[in-house]
């Protein structure tokens, strides 16, 4: 059952583009949450989905938009669940459009879509070269004649202007993770945008809740160490919140998983460089007073989180071509197997050599050995090991020729090698700058009649 009218319940649909369906249908079949947010971009998704927008302008939003949304869009017509998600990725207008498709296509009829867009910040960088980057402090000038896409993080209150519209579905690119939750919790309860203590409590919500399974025992398990019920089915999270801030997570009793203190600690420290000032669009988040109790089995309290005023900037994030990466892989069992393997690098490497070739950066795993924490000294020889060799290069015939070489010797030798891959793939880089608030210009519009 959803929540009661003083509560908001905001469920987890997706942690990222790739993840499960069936969690997020569940919990709107049940009618379980007023909200459900689908989280689905990672660093380098927008520059990715630029390219194939550029490629085909119908294009650029994230590949399992379709089937996700069939899935789980005729349970929240039914039940009245709202949509949040940034799966517009570097497209909203075209995701937006996609869905109503969808929608038509499932007999749902009319569904409107309020799409937020603004986020496309490529021309204010490139006006302004002058910029430093985050990570080096050098101008962004060098990067300008490489850059495929740049986007600033939009905060909860353009996504709450979405919302307003009265649109099932909101449709975002680039927006800050755990403002999508935010968003939810401003339009449901009426909060203010400037009451601080609030925006605490959202973003420590959607910090934990962004990435779905990994607050319900996901990344947790261990087996025998730290264990989790029904690993094959583990349920997405939900956040209640009260009009006055009280936060409990939790998630469907007879879901896979677990959710409890421990889980919860966990999560909440992920990707949070400093616990005492995660910067988000909407607020500075200190969760370094953050407690958590068992409220049951599957649901525990949080409290004290607290909220510094937001920044005067946005941060952006930089797509740009950063050349090829050329790769092969090979396999060897048996007695001597890794001699084999590494006379097998020695030849690739002194073929390429042969060959005129050079690169600026190249990578040896042997797999089972060394891929993880290199190889050290007096370690057990595995009766199998992966020779995995890769490289970077500006140029894509010479990341091309590694894999080429890594296939020749299937034939050529050392002996019993087998299983052999290659491939070339484009790299893009990502560099970040802040921009002023004043350069961005967040906005709302709608596909479809209200």
């Amino acid at each position: 059952m959803k929540s009661p009218g003083s509560t908001v319940r905001v469920g987890t649909g997706a942690g990222f583009s790739d993840d499960r369906f069936e969690p997020a249908r569940d919990l709107a079949e049940r009618g379980a949450v007023d909200y459900l947010v689908f989280e689905c971009l990672a660093e380098r998704t927008i520059a990715r989905e630029t390219l194939s927008r550029l490629k085909n302008s119908d294009l650029g939003y994230t590949p399992y938009l379709v089937e996700r949304f069939e899935a789980v869009l005729p349970a929240c017509r039914k039940n009245n669940v709202r949509v949040i998600t940034n799966m517009g990725a570097a497209n909203p207008l075209a995701a937006a459009r996609k869905v109503r498709e969808v929608a038509n296509s499932l007999g749902l009829g009319e569904v409107p879509v309020a799409v937020v867009s603004g986020d496309d910040v490529t021309e204010v960088i490139a006006a302004h070269p002058e910029l430093p980057l985050m990570e080096s402090g050098e101008p962004v000038e060098s990067l300008v004649p490489r850059m495929a896409a740049a986007n600033a993080y939009l905060g909860a209150d353009v996504i709450r202007d979405g919302l307003a519209t009265g649109a099932p579905i909101v449709m975002t690119g680039r927006v800050a993770d755990p403002s999508m939750f935010v968003a939810a919790l401003l339009h449901g309860h009426g909060w203010s945008y400037d009451d601080y203590p609030k925006l605490a409590v959202g973003t420590l919500a959607g910090h934990l809740m962004e990435c779905a399974a990994q607050l319900t025992g996901g990344c947790f398990i261990d087996p025998g160490k730290k264990d989790a019920d029904d690993a094959v089915n583990i349920g997405f999270p939900y956040a209640d919140v009260t009009r006055d801030g009280a936060l409990t997570v939790g998630k469907l009793e007879d879901s896979g998983g677990r959710l409890d203190v421990q889980t919860c600690t966990e999560q909440v420290l992920y990707e949070m460089h400093d616990p005492a000032r995660y910067i988000t669009p909407d607020c500075v988040l200190d969760v370094t007073s953050v407690e958590f109790a068992s409220e049951s089995k599957h649901r525990v309290r949080a409290t004290g989180a607290k909220a510094k005023p937001r920044t005067a900037t946005y941060k952006a994030v930089i797509g740009y071509h950063d050349g090829y990466i050329g790769e092969g892989e090979v396999g060897y069992a048996g007695p001597n197997a890794v001699a084999r393997a590494q006379l097998a690098e020695r030849i690739v490497r002194e073929r390429l050599k042969i060959r005129g070739l050079s690169y600026p950066e190249i990578r040896v795993d042997y797999i089972g050995m060394s891929s993880l924490h290199g190889m050290a000294e007096g370690r057990a020889e595995p009766y199998e090991v992966r020779l995995r060799i890769a490289a970077r290069s500006p140029d894509r015939k010479a990341a091309q020729a590694l894999g080429f070489e890594m296939r020749t010797l299937h034939v050529n030798g050392p002996a019993g090698g087998g299983g052999g891959t290659n491939a070339v793939r484009e790299v893009i880089g990502v560099k970040s700058v802040l921009l002023p608030r004043e350069w961005v210009k967040p906005r709302v519009s709608v596909e479809g009649s209200l």
